[in-house]
């Protein structure tokens, strides 16, 4: 019955947003990828809004509802119906009732399931398509055949590329370029360690002074494009992510003709998504990484290198959730996540059943077997996690959604009042979820 319904609204708001388009033609930049969409995202609205009426996927929206509850301007009402019931009428109002419109509509594009895309293409013609980065290890691929199923998804959406649009790519990953070699238009590449018309050079974390210690802050880096550079200075987060979302901003304000100073100045206001590296203030002067958003493969690997290379007097925790969506690679990679963690922390503590093979590989990392812990949910290695703190620790945290990861955070920050705006998942929906973990 639910499935059905559900059906029913997709179905009934995907008219509403067509009908949108239709009337108000705004343009349109879809952004995809498997890896830093929504930081992309909202990257890009943080240079557009300075200079158009702009609107961008709320959260991470990228799905057969999200993406025209967006163009609608609605809200998720998750299982109350009279809510989704206002959403369409309000979906009517918008198209029988003329009222200013955005400019810009910046939608966050996902699949699932095979197929997903290509729907959405037969009604969604972008201007400008940004693709940021494919996990080398399949992930995320439940009902998917294989890897290059899901690679082929997403590239419906650069063939709707209207005929005048510009392709923005990320010229450090493979699958990206094989895009822009496959599409025939206006192309605008950014990178980091390959030659591109947008390139980012200069990077570090920056650092403040606080009681005599060095304490995380942000990353510093420039953005060079035709022989002028600006810097960058983004705070609250780090890792290279960043970097590679500030890129895209970047690009996409060039084919729209900004000025370079201007999209760095806007860049500077920038706050990246709740649990993409955010850096959070913990209990006893120590700090929060906190990557719990979602996990893979590819993913635990670049935060474990940025806790690795992180400067601190006191130690560093990695607490690592089970990885899901997996298949046949789950216990090889949750293997090597270990392996690599015993070289990035002097403490692991692993959440959740398949997480229990990143302890073995640890173990056979020689990691010391007294720096190895494992419990079962996020809110119980949370509750001992605040006895094992202490000042300048410098703690990772991170797993896949349904590990509640969140959890761990909560229990640690110093103001765990801010979680309700500074944590992922804190919906009321999400916080009642009687099977979560």
């Amino acid at each position: 019955m639910k499935s059905i319904l559900k059906k029913t609204i997709s179905f009934l708001l995907t008219l509403e947003a067509r009908a949108i388009l239709k009337k108000y033609r705004p343009k349109i930049i879809a952004v995809t990828g498997s890896v830093g969409k929504t930081s992309a995202k909202d990257a890009i609205f943080s240079v557009m809004s300075d200079n158009f009426f702009v609107r961008k996927s709320e959260k991470s929206f990228n799905s057969d509802i999200g993406i025209p509850l967006t163009i609608l301007g609605c809200k998720n009402a998750w299982n109350n119906p009279f809510s989704w019931i206002a959403n369409l009428f309000s979906g009517l109002e918008i198209i029988f009732i003329s009222q200013k419109y955005p400019e810009w509509l910046i939608l966050e594009v996902g699949a699932d399931r095979p197929g997903d895309i290509k729907s959405v293409t037969k009604w969604l013609k972008p201007d400008i398509v940004v693709i940021t980065k494919f996990a080398k290890v399949p992930v995320h691929i439940e009902y998917f055949t294989c890897r290059d199923e899901v690679v082929r998804e997403k590239f419906y959406l650069v063939e709707a590329l209207k005929r005048d649009g510009i392709l923005v790519l990320n010229g450090d990953d493979d699958d990206a370029l094989d895009f822009g070699n496959k599409f025939i238009g206006k192309k605008i590449v950014y990178s980091v360690d390959t030659p591109s018309e947008v390139r980012a050079s200069n990077i570090s974390m920056s650092y403040e002074q606080s009681s005599g210690s060095k304490i995380l802050s942000g990353m510093n880096f420039k953005i060079d494009y035709l022989g002028n550079s600006v810097p960058i200075n983004i705070l609250g987060t780090v890792g290279l992510a960043s970097v590679y979302s500030a890129l895209s901003a970047i690009a996409v304000g060039v084919s729209c003709e900004l000025n370079l100073v201007g999209m760095g100045e806007s860049l500077s206001k920038y706050s990246s998504p709740s649990g993409r590296m955010k850096i959070i203030r913990g209990i006893k002067d120590s700090t929060i990484l906190d990557d719990t958003y979602n996990s893979s493969p590819v993913a635990v690997n670049n935060a474990l290198d940025i806790l690795k290379n992180v400067e601190t007097k006191g130690r560093k925790i990695a607490v690592l959730g089970d990885m899901m969506e997996l298949g046949k690679h789950s216990i090889e990679e949750h293997n090597s996540a270990g392996m690599k963690a015993s070289g990035s922390c002097d403490i692991l503590i692993t959440v959740g059943v398949r997480s229990r093979k990143m302890a073995e590989g640890a173990l056979s990392s020689e990691m010391d077997e007294k720096n190895i812990y494992q419990y079962d949910t996020a809110i119980e290695a949370g509750k001992e996690l605040q006895n094992m703190i202490s000042q300048n620790d410098v703690i990772l945290v991170k797993g896949s959604q349904s590990m509640r990861m969140e959890r761990v955070v909560e229990e640690t920050m110093a103001e765990p009042e801010k979680a309700g705006e500074l944590l992922v998942r804190q919906d009321y929906e999400w916080r009642t979820l009687r099977n979560s973990i």
